[in-house]
């Protein structure tokens, strides 16, 4: 019996071997010799056709006479079929993608040709043998079947796999192979069956279900593919075996789809998701860049579309400069900023690689779009008031958006100096050059962790808010660091937006997440109750953007960054979407384990985007105008004097009852220390020195 089974797999091979051969024969032909073999084989069809139609309403083969006195008609229809068949295009479609279209066209085609023939039966005066008139119905009849049948045969025969597989109209009870994942698609409508052509031309996937939310279609038979209800999730991936969940339904609102994501988080399958079908006609993606589901799609927000009139106040034929235009928020303000056509983009970066990195993108750009826009890449720091000046005044800037800063919390509170230094002064000299260049608006791009902070990056951030709002209030001023005591008169209308996490930003734990799940983990959260704000990319820079246009001096703006997200659910999600589970105490034998490592220095379990309650709407949904206290420019000017000396002298205890004096709500978690004064003091101690702000309790807190 082995050996029998042995040398029916051998044989099978061998017709399989012999039969992909001929395929790929057959695929290699001259278009114009693939023609001439369909036109062969149409014209035996007609013929066929036309003799059954004759056997089938005579019943008696031996009156039939396609070579005596039917030989007239024999050779009537392939000449009045063909030429119909070629005016319809049929000889242009491609066999391997025939659709229901086609099948139309070779319908219209075979009715017209039926028609055309029985006119020619009608009119013939003298027949030479007898032809009944319903030979016509019949004919028409089979010829449309046999044309149809010989596309879809000719169809399946050139899409059948290597391997032997064919895409049959009822392939669900066939078992899959194991080399091609099988996959449920969310969604049977138009996008689902579309998308369900798309993997049956592909080796990657194998359809084995539909999934819709219609519980009409529950049990039904699509496409050759069971519909299953959402309920019955669990018995589809038992029966099914399916790896993966696809999601057909670009049409379906965004909170929709947020809550099919967040269902089907309770199940160890992967999901993605298909790019919307406006996106495939436009070329700008194909079906097959089927993508992991983010937390882009989790947070269920409908984007809000950009009102033109805010976007292009700022923007449009005139000149603007980014600082910072190589960070995750710079580089996406200056992408959105040549949507809107400046007439020149000023890019202000620190960073080298940043730089040349963006500068190239937004070239390639200008050149695919034929954008009419000069770009300056200056390779300089915001900590260079009298460099931030001649840039300014020399391309004549308009509009500056400050995006330079040190954001990573952890990394500021140990080495607080600089953060205080790039953040604050950096923002202070940025906005004297602005004023001194008469700039027209100046946009300070904040963050949530300014207000109420616990961190020094946080209580940086609110003291260069504090700087804008004391310049806005003056239309005349004596600038910091000038010992003149000449006035400068000030026309710049500065603005601040604040608002929570980006994702995708440098830093973000959405990254992190990503490459931890894809090591095997451990996922690393810091508390179970951590919470924050989350935004995309260029959904924050496009506010940003129209935030600017809205403010009339002084103004705080803050974003609707809709519900807090628990930072422990997202990371549990992204496993899970990533078709594994969570390993737990309740699930041992999960994939990835979730680790909790601390809250640290600085960081917060929540944010907050007000630090008072006074907040009033603007005509933008999603911005709103916080009413929060200044304080006047002569006195910041004296506290920042004070606190360019402590700096220097590394009196740590002094800058933290500055930032005490200064920022409301300030309440650091710990004594704040610079990393290298630590060391400084560590070393001092060990060889009996003292130091006047050294505390020795403080030393070894921080070296533990």
């Amino acid at each position: 019996m082995n050996s029998i089974a042995t040398t029916r797999r051998g044989l099978d091979a061998v017709a399989s071997h012999k039969s992909a051969s001929l395929r790929a024969r057959l695929l290699a032909l001259p278009r114009s010799q693939k023609r001439l073999l369909q036109i062969v084989f149409d014209t035996l069809l007609i013929w066929l056709a036309l003799w059954l139609a004759f056997y089938l309403r005579l019943d008696d083969a031996s009156v039939i006479s396609p070579l005596g006195g039917h030989a007239w008609l024999f050779i009537a229809a392939p000449l009045i079929s063909l030429p119909i068949f070629v005016r319809y295009g049929l000889y242009r479609a491609v066999m391997r993608f025939v659709g229901y279209q086609t099948l139309i066209t070779v319908g219209l085609a075979v009715t017209t040709s039926a028609i055309l023939l029985g006119l020619c039966i009608l009119f013939y005066a003298d027949p030479p043998a007898v032809i009944p008139r319903s030979i016509v119905v019949i004919y028409w009849l089979l010829s449309l079947m046999f044309m149809s049948g010989l596309r879809l045969i000719m169809k399946q025969y050139f899409c059948r796999r290597p391997t032997g597989e064919t895409l049959g109209l009822f392939r669900h009870n066939a078992p899959a192979r194991p080399s091609r994942v099988p996959v449920a698609i969310y969604g049977a409508g138009s996008a689902g069956n579309q998308l369900l052509m798309a993997l049956r031309q592909s080796y990657e996937r194998n359809a084995v279900a539909f999934i819709d939310d219609n519980p009409q279609l529950a049990g039904r038979i699509i496409a050759g593919l069971p519909v299953y209800p959402p309920a019955s999730l669990a018995s589809l991936l038992e029966h099914t075996h399916a790896a993966e969940i696809l999601l057909a339904i670009p049409s379906a609102p965004r909170y929709r789809q947020a809550e099919i994501i967040n269902m089907l988080t309770l199940y160890a399958v992967k999901v993605r998701s298909i790019p919307g079908f406006m996106d495939l006609a436009s070329g700008r993606v194909q079906v097959k860049d089927l993508r992991e589901v983010d937390i882009t799609d989790l947070l269920g927000r409908a984007p809000v579309q950009p009102h033109r009139e805010l976007f292009e106040q700022c923007i449009l034929d005139q000149v603007v400069m980014v600082t910072g235009a190589g960070g995750s928020i710079g580089a996406e303000l200056c992408r959105q900023i040549m949507a809107s056509k400046p007439r020149r983009l000023v890019l202000f970066e620190q960073s080298e690689f940043n730089l040349y990195s963006i500068h190239g993108e937004l070239e390639t750009l200008i050149q695919r779009r034929h954008l009419n826009v000069e770009l300056v890449p200056v390779l300089s720091s915001v900590r260079n008031g009298e460099r931030l000046f001649d840039v300014m005044s020399v391309w004549e800037v308009d509009t500056v958006y400050h995006a330079a800063a040190y954001k990573h919390v952890p990394m500021v509170e140990r080495n607080i100096s600089e953060g205080i230094i790039n953040n604050v002064y950096g923002t202070l000299y940025s906005a004297q050059a602005a004023i001194r260049a008469k700039v027209k608006n100046f946009v300070l791009i904040s963050t949530d962790k300014a207000v109420r902070p616990t961190s020094t990056m946080g209580s940086t951030k609110r003291l260069a808010e504090l700087v804008l709002q004391a310049l806005a209030q003056q239309s005349v001023l004596g600038l910091y660091g000038d010992l003149s005591g000449d006035l400068t008169e000030n026309k710049t209308r500065f603005t601040m937006v604040r608002f929570g996490n980006v994702l995708g930003s440098s830093g973000s734990v959405i990254p992190l997440f990503t490459r931890q799940i894809r090591t095997g983990g451990p996922v690393t959260v810091t508390h179970p109750e951590m919470t924050r704000y989350f935004m995309t990319i260029p959904e924050a820079a496009q506010l940003v953007i129209q935030a600017g246009s809205l403010g009339k001096g002084g103004d705080v703006f803050v974003l609707d960054m809709g519900e807090p997200v628990k930072i422990y659910d997202l990371a549990a999600n992204m496993i899970r979407l990533s078709g594994l589970s969570v390993r737990s105490v309740k699930n041992p034998a999960g994939d990835i384990a979730i680790e909790f490592v601390g809250l640290r220095p600085g960081e917060k379990l929540y944010e907050e985007l007000l630090i008072g309650d006074n907040v009033t709407p603007t005509e933008h949904p999603m911005i709103m105008r916080a009413d929060e206290q200044s304080i006047q420019w002569e006195r910041l000017k004296t506290m920042l004097t004070e606190l360019g000396c402590k700096i220097k002298a590394d009196d740590y205890a002094s800058i933290r009852h500055i930032f005490f004096s200064l920022v409301d709500g300030y309440s650091p978690d710990e004594e704040m220390v610079d990393w290298i004064h630590l060391q400084q003091m560590a070393g001092r101690l060990s060889s009996g020195h003292s130091d006047p702000y050294a505390n020795p309790s403080e030393v070894a807190h921080f070296e533990t």
